[in-house]
């Protein structure tokens, strides 16, 4: 068991995080348990709501998220001399539980000789990857075959379900859990009469041993503030919009005037073909940069051929990442800025 204490001072109080217990039932199953006191009546489920809600969304896992080989009819089919199906062999690579900090996806593989049994200790990853339990059993082979398979790795947030459009040559995509939170509950304690009431909040964490419930819990707080910030960069510039009704007047976010921007950027010219200049040149976040591959933005060109809204339509974009993205071109002032074709 392992306690842990830290002190938050406010204009008002100071505020304690504990972590109360912290334990390993298992190499895939921790558990952790959090209170965060003294909070005013009503914080302390507003905190934990959000906070459960970004444990079991917001936090990125790595997952196995394709399996591949020459010599597989279709999903359901079986294999002489493998005590398995492949069905149950895709859902046998599912529960495997990795742990890393690449992102996009990546290439792995198993290659073993029967007869035997194959395990995750069996998987041929990229070294930054890891294996949290390697004695997860993948298949049984029951003569002297060749057991080989390409495998592809991911990490993302979320959940993806596969569909029969997904099926190609030889290729089976797995259902994937990327969420490394199996559980997450909130409780409060309340104490004291009348306006001086106040609350305790007390988290318990489940995660699958890619990371610790405290690191569950800072990851899914970093996550709460990264969501909240655009709110703190508002200025007052309206916006009107024609509706039935009439004509409406909205506030626009400073980081909305990409267009402006990007006319200081001609500023800059040098003469460099902006087709040459790969994005992996630029210091994007790992997360920006794996969408941006993602949508096949390769080069800065490719980068200022799309639209503010383009951007936006990417999926897990924020509008913070399109505020990053200013900044990384501005700091980059020896590149060939041009307007895209679209205003952004």
């Amino acid at each position: 068991m392992v306690r842990e204490k830290v002190t938050v001072s406010t204009s008002t109080r100071t505020l304690q995080w504990k972590c109360v217990e912290s334990r390993a039932d298992g190499k895939r199953l921790y558990y952790g348990r959090f209170i965060l006191s003294p909070l005013m009546k009503g914080q302390a489920d507003t905190i934990g709501i959000a906070i459960r809600r970004a444990l079991l969304g917001e936090i990125e896992g790595t997952c196995i998220t394709r399996a591949k080989s020459d010599k597989i009819p279709h999903e359901y089919s079986t294999i002489v001399g493998i005590q398995e199906s492949v069905h149950e062999i895709l859902m046998n690579l599912k529960e495997i539980v990795l742990r890393s900090n690449l992102y996009g996806t990546h290439d792995a593989s198993i290659c073993v000789k029967g007869p035997g049994y194959v395990t995750a200790q069996d998987i041929i990853l990229p070294p930054s990857v890891k294996i949290i339990d390697n004695t997860q059993h993948i298949a049984s082979l029951t003569e002297p075959i060749d057991f080989c398979i390409e495998l592809q790795i991911e990490r993302n947030r979320g959940y993806r379900i596969k569909t029969p459009n997904n099926f190609q040559d030889g290729s089976y995509p797995i259902d994937t859990v990327f969420i490394p939170v199996r559980n997450a509950n909130h409780s409060i304690h309340s104490y004291g009469n009348g306006n001086e009431k106040q609350e305790i909040l007390f988290l318990e964490i489940w995660t699958n041993g890619s990371l610790t419930p405290k690191e569950a819990l800072q990851e899914a707080s970093r996550s709460l503030v990264d969501l909240f910030i655009p709110f703190l960069h508002v200025k007052e510039k309206n916006l009107h919009l024609e509706n039935n009704q009439g004509r409406v007047t909205l506030p626009l976010l400073t980081f909305f005037t990409f267009h402006d921007r990007l006319t200081k950027l001609r500023k800059n010219k040098k003469e460099i073909a902006l087709k040459s200049i790969f994005i992996d040149q630029l210091e994007f976040t790992p997360r920006i940069y794996n969408c941006l591959k993602r949508s096949n933005i390769h080069t800065l060109l490719d980068l200022l051929n799309n639209s503010q809204e383009d951007l936006m339509k990417i999926e897990h974009f924020r509008i913070e990442d399109v505020k990053h993205i200013l900044g990384i071109l501005e700091i980059e002032k020896h590149f060939t800025i041009d307007l895209p074709k679209k205003k952004f």
